[in-house]
């Protein structure tokens, strides 16, 4: 299942910054987090043993994590809701234990850390354990605070990120979190073990169909970068799950390029930030639809239609698209092709050409990408 392409491997070897390799090492990064929690077709064998019974009478979960890792649980939000039936809210670590997110409810909390020693992240976990509530961890990294802590805990196969930014540490997280969407469902009885099979069969073959593109991704990144390294502001959107992705774009070129970027919700456009469209402003679109799913191609026509509409204002496109599309190609300036994929699938493949984007903004004016000022790989005091 591992991915081997000699040709990015030797690549690898070659990147100048710590940030395009661990980019390249995401199908591997990913294939080892599947393999560290299926066996069989069974996901997290023998995983939640310590909270087995809150696993039966749980009513939501609540996802508290900060940065990239609450983007990812962003996704997961949706992609738990949507498969499993499940009722999922996802809070700012550092604003969790200011909330009574407990009202009338049997929850679970589910924490998600890159380091494992997140300041914010870690209160938030004791302040649930504190309120008798059942953890679930999510970590990148293993025998840390908040993995000896939790009631469980789920490690990905990211290994170590030594880049400042997330990347692969996200797409694994992002990995994990659909794992528990079908997990919760096969428990739910929301989908049969054939289906989940098929599902899962279409997650182990992302690795390969990512490790295929990614060549070609960099190189395009390049070359839209070099247009529009100079833009001192961007905006991204998605619809659904996709903005959740929009929002990790604009953080990934937020963090590394010094430019203002915001992700917001394509649908809300209309509402504030279309008076910043011109022809200065760079606009990032997620535009990729699942054909074989009817809600993913409506929320992929509404969002053609806001490309129109920022088109007629003169903003540069830069869009992410579905191979073999044709519509967005006619609308945008710049189109990132990815392989087709379930519609719940997509956000780990298409947020890879948006981290290689901001990678090359950030390198064509000259910063450091793995070292970004002011930040830290692990903030550990709140």
């Amino acid at each position: 299942m591992t991915p081997t392409n000699n040709k990015a491997n030797a690549s690898n070897q070659q990147h100048s910054h710590a940030m395009r390799r661990e980019i390249y090492e995401q199908p591997q990064a990913i294939a080892k987090t599947v393999e560290k929690h299926l066996k069989d077709d069974t996901i997290f064998p023998g995983h939640f043993q310590a909270i087995e019974g809150a696993l039966r009478t749980f009513e939501k979960l609540i996802i508290a994590a900060s940065g990239s890792s609450r983007h990812a649980g962003l996704a997961g939000e949706i992609m738990i809701e949507d498969l499993s039936g499940v009722a999922v809210d996802v809070e700012y670590a550092s604003e969790y234990c200011y909330r009574s997110t407990h009202a009338a409810v049997d929850p679970i909390v589910m924490v998600i850390t890159q380091s494992g020693e997140t300041a914010d992240t870690i209160a938030a976990q004791r302040e649930a354990l504190t309120r008798g509530v059942k953890t679930i961890a999510i970590s990148n990294v293993p025998d840390t605070t908040i993995v000896r802590e939790a009631g469980a805990a789920l490690i990905t196969g990211a290994g170590p990120e030594l880049s400042v930014p997330a990347t692969k540490s996200f797409t694994t997280q992002v990995t994990i979190l659909y794992l528990m969407a079908l997990f919760l469902a096969r428990r739910r009885g929301r989908m049969t073990s054939e289906v989940t099979r098929s599902y899962l069969q279409r997650l182990l073959r992302l690795p390969n169909s990512i490790e295929e593109k990614l060549r070609a991704w960099d190189d395009l990144a390049e070359e839209f970068g070099a247009k529009h390294f100079q833009a001192e502001k961007f905006l991204y959107l998605g619809r659904g799950v996709h903005y959740a992705i929009a929002r990790e774009g604009a953080l990934k070129l937020k963090e590394i390029s010094y430019a203002h970027a915001e992700g917001y919700p394509a649908g809300e456009l209309k509402h504030g930030p279309n008076a910043l469209v011109d022809d200065k402003l760079p606009v990032v679109v997620l535009a990729t639809c699942d054909h074989n799913d009817p809600d993913s191609v409506l929320r992929y026509r509404r969002t053609l239609e806001v490309m129109k509409e920022v088109k007629s204002r003169r903003g540069p496109l830069v869009t992410v698209a579905t191979e073999g599309d044709k519509e967005v190609p006619a609308i945008a300036d710049h189109v990132f092709f990815v392989p087709a994929a379930p519609e719940l699938l997509l956000p780990i493949v298409e947020v890879i050409p948006l981290q290689l984007f901001a990678y090359h903004v950030a390198v064509r004016k000259g910063y450091d990408v793995d070292h970004p000022r002011n930040l830290v790989k692990a903030v550990v005091v709140e």
